[in-house]
C-alpha cells in the first residue's frame, strides 16, 4: 500500500488526507499543535468555548459536497442554522440588519436607493452565473497549466465572468449609495484584497452571501474540524499530534522522509508522496534545502498577503440584549483602515472590526447566563510591536465603541480574556508574516499565477492551503485538499 504523509491538520490538510485515503492509501497526518484544525482550532476556559479562528458558515454546499464524497452528510455530524437576520452593521449614523430573506433584502436597498431592488436583481443574476461556473469549474483546477482553462463555457463566458474588471469598478456600475457600495464590498474582505484589486468574478461571494445564506454548525465551527478528524479516522487516516515537523529529507529530486520533533526525541516518517497542508512558505524555506524550493525569498516577499488579525476572545458573567451572532462594526472610515493594511502596512489609527456573539445562538459555548463574545481586527501582515500594551490599546479603542453603540456597559462584566495576533499566528502556525487568511485573491495571484500545488524541483512534495489553489477561507481550503488529493493520484497512482 502506498503512502502518503500529510503536514498539518486544517482543513485542507485533512480534506487532502480523506480524499487519499478513500483511494487506498495509507495517510498519516503529522500536526504540530495538540488537536487537529489549524487555525480552526478549538480554546476552552473557564466554562466558555471558543472558536479560535473561522467564524462564518458561508457556501453550505461546498461543506455537503465534501462529505457527499464519502457516501455521509453533514448532518451526519452536525445540526446547522440558518441565522435572520445574517448579520448586523453599525454605520457611523444608523445600525442596519441584512436580512436572510431576499424580498426582504430588496425593499432595505430600495429604502436606500431608489431603483436598486432591480439592478440588485441584475447583480445577482451575474453573480448565480459567477458562483456555478467560479465554484464548478474554475476553483477544482489544481492551477498547472493554462491549458486547463480551455473549456468552452469558460472560453465564450469569460467576460461574463468579469475577470478583468474590479469589484469595486463593477458594484459602482449597479449602486451608487456608498453604503449598499460598502454592504456589497465587504464579502471580498474574507479573500484577503481591497475591493478595487479583486477581479469582479469574485461578486460570487455576494450570492454566497444573500442567496445561500449565512448558517452557523451547532458547537461552534470546530464541529466541522470535529466531523473532518471522526471521517478520516473512519477511512483509516493516523494523525500523530503534538509533532512538529523540522525536515523534509529528499535524495534525487523526491522526498524520502519526515522528520519531527516529539519534544522528547525526533520521529521519521516515510512516504511515498508528502502533501504540505502547513504554511507552504515555512515548508519551502525550513523544511527544504535551498535547491529544493521552487521560490525564492524575493518572490514570497513580493506576494500581496490577506491580512492578519488582532483577536480577542471574551467571557462575560451577564447577557447582552438585543444584539446579533454577527456584526461588523463600519463606523469609521472604510478606505483610511484599508490602506493602513494594504497600501502603506502599519497598525491601524481607527479600524473597523468585527463582533460575534455565539451564545446568542448556541448555549452551549457559555455558562448559563454568561456571553461568549469575539473580537477581530484586521490588520496588515508582517508589523512589528505586537505587545500586550498594544493589545490592551486596541481592546480599549473598541471596547469603548462597542459599548457606545450597544447602549450597555461591558467592560466591569468580563471574567474572561484572551488576546492573540502577529505573533502568535507565526508561532503556532509558522504562519508567513503572520498572515491570517493566506494569499490574497488579487487578479494576478489567481489559479496558475498562486503558488504551485506541486513542486517544481521534487516530484512527490505536493501542496494544498491557503497559499496555493483556490485560496483563503474555509470551503477553498475543502476544496483544496480535493484538489491535490486528484494531483497526486494522477501522477503516483
Amino acid at each position: 500500500m502506498k503512502k502518503a504523509v500529510v503536514i498539518g491538520s486544517g482543513f485542507a490538510g485533512m480534506s487532502a488526507a480523506c480524499f487519499m485515503a478513500k483511494a487506498g492509501w495509507d495517510v498519516t497526518v503529522v500536526e504540530k499543535n495538540e488537536m487537529p484544525g489549524g487555525r480552526a482550532r478549538l480554546h476552552k476556559a473557564d466554562g466558555f468555548t471558543f472558536d479560535m479562528g473561522p467564524s462564518w458558515y458561508w457556501m453550505p454546499d461546498v461543506f455537503e459536497h465534501f462529505f457527499n464524497a464519502f457516501g455521509k452528510k453533514v448532518s451526519d455530524y452536525y445540526e446547522l442554522k440558518r441565522l435572520d437576520p445574517s448579520y448586523r452593521i453599525y454605520w457611523p449614523d444608523e445600525v442596519m440588519d441584512i436580512p436572510a430573506d431576499y424580498t426582504a433584502l430588496k425593499g432595505l436597498f430600495e429604502k436606500i436607493e431608489s431603483g436598486s431592488s432591480t439592478q440588485l436583481d441584475q447583480f445577482m443574476n451575474e453573480a448565480a452565473y459567477k458562483y456555478e461556473v467560479g465554484v464548478n469549474k474554475l476553483v477544482y483546477k489544481p492551477g498547472q497549466s493554462f491549458t486547463e482553462f480551455a473549456d468552452w463555457d469558460l472560453v465564450k463566458g469569460v467576460f461574463k465572468l468579469d475577470v478583468f474588471t474590479s469589484m469595486k469598478k463593477h458594484i459602482s456600475k449597479y449602486f451608487k449609495h456608498p453604503k449598499l457600495q460598502q454592504l456589497l464590498e465587504f464579502p471580498v474582505l474574507f479573500l484577503g484584497a481591497l475591493a478595487k484589486d479583486t477581479p469582479a468574478l469574485y461578486s460570487l461571494m455576494n450570492y454566497a452571501d444573500i442567496k445561500l445564506g449565512t448558517w452557523y454548525p451547532k458547537g461552534g465551527m470546530y464541529s466541522i474540524v470535529h466531523a473532518m478528524h471522526t471521517l478520516a479516522t473512519e477511512l483509516g487516516v493516523t494523525f500523530h499530534f503534538d509533532h512538529t515537523v523540522t525536515k523534509i529529507n529528499t535524495a534525487a529530486g523526491l522526498a524520502k522522509t519526515i522528520s519531527a520533533n516529539t519534544g522528547n526525541d525526533e520521529v521519521c516518517f516515510n512516504a511515498d508522496v508528502i502533501i504540505g497542508g502547513a504554511d507552504y512558505h515555512f515548508i519551502e524555506s525550513i523544511l527544504l534545502t535551498q535547491s529544493d524550493r521552487s521560490y525564492t525569498e524575493t518572490y514570497w516577499d513580493n506576494r500581496v498577503m490577506a491580512p492578519s488579525c488582532l483577536l480577542y476572545y471574551i467571557g462575560l458573567n451577564k447577557k447582552l440584549y438585543g444584539i446579533l451572532h454577527h456584526s461588523l462594526f463600519f463606523d469609521t472610515n472604510f478606505d483610511v483602515h484599508g490602506k493602513e493594511i494594504y497600501s502603506s502596512p502599519q497598525w491601524p489609527s481607527e479600524p473597523l472590526f468585527y463582533v460575534s456573539v455565539t451564545s446568542v445562538t448556541d448555549d452551549t459555548v457559555a455558562p448559563e447566563g454568561f456571553e461568549n463574545l469575539f473580537f477581530l481586527i484586521p490588520v496588515a501582515t508582517g508589523l512589528e510591536g505586537d505587545t500586550e500594551e498594544l493589545r490592551e490599546k486596541y481592546f480599549e479603542k473598541i471596547l469603548q465603541r462597542f459599548e457606545k453603540r450597544i447602549g450597555q456597559q461591558v467592560k466591569d462584566s468580563i471574567v474572561y480574556k484572551r488576546s492573540y495576533s502577529v505573533s502568535n499566528f507565526i508561532a503556532d502556525y509558522n504562519s508567513f508574516k503572520g498572515n491570517a487568511y493566506g494569499l490574497a485573491n488579487t487578479l494576478m495571484q489567481t489559479a496558475v499565477l498562486k503558488p504551485g500545488i506541486r513542486s517544481k524541483k521534487v516530484k512527490n512534495l505536493f501542496y494544498t492551503g491557503q497559499l496555493t489553489v483556490p485560496g483563503p477561507g474555509v470551503p477553498p481550503s475543502l476544496i483544496s485538499g480535493e484538489v491535490v488529493a486528484a494531483e497526486v493520484l494522477k501522477h503516483f497512482s
